[in-house]
């Protein structure tokens, strides 16, 4: 098993053998991870853990080093960007089965926005470290993961070209 991350708002669910099954459901009723196998799940589960995030608590922040990703599986996170005037703007909302943090865990790039949980939330965590392991041990199993972040980012850059778009179109 890997070692929990502790972050100022999130609260660990549980850990060890008496959580696994409650976090294999989890990750199996998230979409991103539909194609796994339950073993794959099984597998998987010993690189994850499930945290609850309180409203308000912010799960990270822009410019922070990107140390882990999450998947939404209970309540609604809300993305914020730092905007020339020093506030910040809302510019996506996520809801259950969706990821964030993904790129920056990918790419060591600091976050490009703020999560902040809208409501209580429930959050399956992979941090970099446990990537890193999971590629390691289970290069496989990792492809797979691998090729669902590329087919979600794809789509969110698809989408925000699209947004893109119509502003222009608009001016």
């Amino acid at each position: 098993m890997t070692k929990a991350i502790e972050l100022e708002g999130l609260d660990l669910l549980g850990d060890g053998e008496s959580f696994r099954d409650e976090l294999c459901g989890m990750i199996e009723n998230a979409p991103m991870f539909g194609s796994l196998s339950r073993h794959e799940v099984e597998t998987l589960s010993e690189f994850m853990r499930g945290y609850r995030a309180k409203q308000g608590a912010t799960i990270f922040e822009e410019g922070s080093k990107g140390l882990f990703m999450c998947v939404l599986v209970e309540g609604r996170v809300d993305i914020f960007k730092d905007s020339t005037d020093d506030e910040k703007k809302k510019v996506a909302m996520v809801r259950p089965g969706k990821s964030m943090g993904e790129m920056s865990m990918l790419d060591g790039m600091p976050h490009s926005a703020t999560s902040i949980a809208s409501e209580d939330c429930i959050l399956l965590m992979l941090t970099k470290m446990s990537f890193e392991k999971l590629s390691e041990e289970y290069p496989v199993l990792c492809n797979k993961l691998l090729t669902q972040i590329a087919r979600l980012m794809s789509l969110r850059l698809r989408q925000t070209t699209g947004i893109l778009l119509d502003y222009l179109d608009n001016e």
